[in-house]
């Protein structure tokens, strides 16, 4: 019933003081705005504001930064200030109900908002667990190229864009979770620095960039090797091209509200960055003092602070992906926040069959939305740790999976409006459209949603192809007015094994009966097709 995380065994309780609760001070203007808006390159990357003029997104006072002397009156006031939010303008203290009275006197506060939800004192609930605890760690050498992770890319489509040349190179995901351990020195991340994709990192808890201590969870250690993880001959991630932000604002030790700040932070600064997604397989409904827990009526997308700068942020042109949650199981059966948001695209977790985990939470929020979006791989999914790879369980590890894919679809598809590319993501789902409220429209098809929007574009009409005959025994064709550059056959472990040149016919006689992908170079262009051999 709690953030996602993939062990996180608490003891005892966490007090807050009586006389204080965590309050947001909402500040009334951004007097500084105007020079934000003379020199924007002050507080967003080129990137950033390349990602906003790309899709159209116009800045606003929520891009310039918070006012500093406000933080300063605060302090002035006797407050300690460690946390604030530029999207939401204002910041975080604690405070006694005098003292709120005394800030909702300050000239430059507009109100003061109280993170407690309810004053209940009762006892914490148990948190759920975020992953299953049957991890297995493997060893033994698989077949080149997805290995264990076959399945998981294959139920949801992907292979088709990495086979098309889109595997995330240039595309910016920022990993919001919990820790990266090993990720600086294991064999399986090796890549990922050799070929300096990962950008930056810093740990909001603590205020530091220590965010590859070993005592921190490497729940986002896992997390990000699901996207960019790779050992030879045993696992290659959704999105290996990839470039990563890692930032830390879970501390799985406790569960306080303070963490929903952390969060939007973080999220900030993605935005600085100039990244395309935020993957996130954190949520949130019980807090260690039962006063700031949140009810299922409070699952609406705009009740909890996290929910709204998630919204922000998909305003901002990020795709945000969020997990839906591990309670499916449990009497808290529904999502968490910020999935509950209505443009966050929330993901539930399916096992092999294709059946919902049934750990995964049920939609939808309070207020009707389909929740989760869809769905992807989350029960016996494989992802890589340090050296190895781990088998785990939980909607933590399906949403990295789909994040992935996004990132591949992005690469493809730069220009395309992010909500259109969230319906069509819903639309080419395996349910749709029909949907249940666990699996949302059901298990993602990028592959589906790659070639919905490339038969829709000139580029294809132009150079239309068909092959024939499909199933095939012996000559596959490949029928097209171009001439064909290359033809490539992939089997269904990812290994090229055969390949012609300036032909438009390939010979399979001597090809095993099964699943075999073919891609297709014309022009300057790459187009795939599944094909059987019978």
């Amino acid at each position: 019933m709690k953030k996602l995380l993939l062990f996180c065994f608490l003891t005892g309780y966490f007090g807050v003081s009586a006389q204080t609760k965590l309050v947001f001070v909402h500040f009334t203007d951004k007097p500084n705005k105007a020079a934000f808006y003379a020199n924007p390159l002050s507080e967003l990357s080129q990137k950033s504001l390349t990602r906003r003029s790309t899709l159209g997104i116009p800045l606003n006072d929520q891009d310039a930064p918070i006012e500093q002397s406000y933080l300063q009156n605060l302090q002035n006031l006797g407050f300690t200030v460690t946390d604030y939010s530029k999207w939401l303008n204002g910041a975080a203290v604690n405070a006694t109900p005098a003292q709120i009275a005394t800030l909702q006197a300050q000239p430059f506060v507009l109100s003061v908002e109280s993170f407690a939800r309810n004053n209940s004192t009762g006892v914490k609930m148990s948190p759920a667990q975020k992953w299953n605890d049957n991890i297995t760690t493997h060893k033994t050498l698989t077949n080149f190229n997805y290995g264990s992770g076959t399945t998981q890319i294959d139920q949801v489509n992907i292979r088709p864009l990495h086979l098309a040349g889109y595997t995330g190179t240039g595309i910016s995901i920022a990993v919001i979770d919990a820790g990266f351990p090993t990720v600086n020195t294991g064999a399986a991340f090796s890549r990922l620095w050799a070929n300096n994709q990962i950008k930056a990192g810093y740990d909001f808890v603590t205020k530091t960039t220590d965010i590859y201590n070993s005592t921190l969870s490497a729940h986002g250690t896992a997390i990000l090797g699901a996207m960019g993880g790779y050992l030879e001959n045993l696992f290659v991630g959704s999105a290996p091209d990839a470039e990563f932000y890692l930032y830390r604002t879970e501390n799985s030790l406790v569960e306080v509200p303070e963490e929903e700040l952390y969060w939007i932070e973080a999220a900030e600064e993605a935005d600085r960055k100039g990244v395309e997604i935020i993957t996130s397989s954190l949520g949130y409904n019980v807090f260690d003092d039962p006063q700031y827990s949140y009810t299922y009526a409070d699952m609406n997308g705009s009740t909890s602070f996290i929910a709204r700068a998630a919204g922000i942020a998909v305003e901002k042109g990020i795709f945000v992906l969020v997990a839906a949650g591990n309670s499916g199981d449990k009497p808290w059966h529904y999502l968490l926040t910020p999935s509950d948001n209505a443009n966050v695209f929330s993901i539930g977790a399916v096992d092999s069959a294709g059946s919902s985990s049934v750990f995964s939470s049920y939609g939808p929020n309070s207020l009707g939305v389909i929740k989760p979006d869809g769905s992807a791989h989350g029960t016996n999914t494989t992802t890589v740790v340090d050296n190895a790879t781990v088998t785990v369980n939980g909607t933590s590890i399906s949403t990295p999976i789909a994040a992935g894919g996004v990132a591949c679809f992005i690469q493809a598809f730069p220009n395309m409006n992010r909500e259109q590319i969230r319906t069509k993501l819903r639309q080419t789902a395996s349910l749709y459209p029909n949907h249940t409220d666990q699996m949302g429209y059901g298990i993602l098809n990028f592959g589906s949603i790659y070639n919905t929007v490339l038969n829709t574009s000139e580029i294809l009409k132009k150079e239309k192809f068909s092959i024939f005959p499909n199933p095939v025994k012996n000559i596959l064709n490949i029928a097209t007015e171009h001439e064909v550059q290359t033809l490539e056959i992939y089997d269904n472990l990812g290994r090229l094994i055969r390949k012609n040149k300036n032909q438009k016919t390939i010979n399979i006689a001597d090809f095993s009966k099964g699943v075999y992908y073919l891609k297709v170079q014309i022009k300057n262009k790459s187009y795939y097709e599944k094909f059987i051999r019978e």
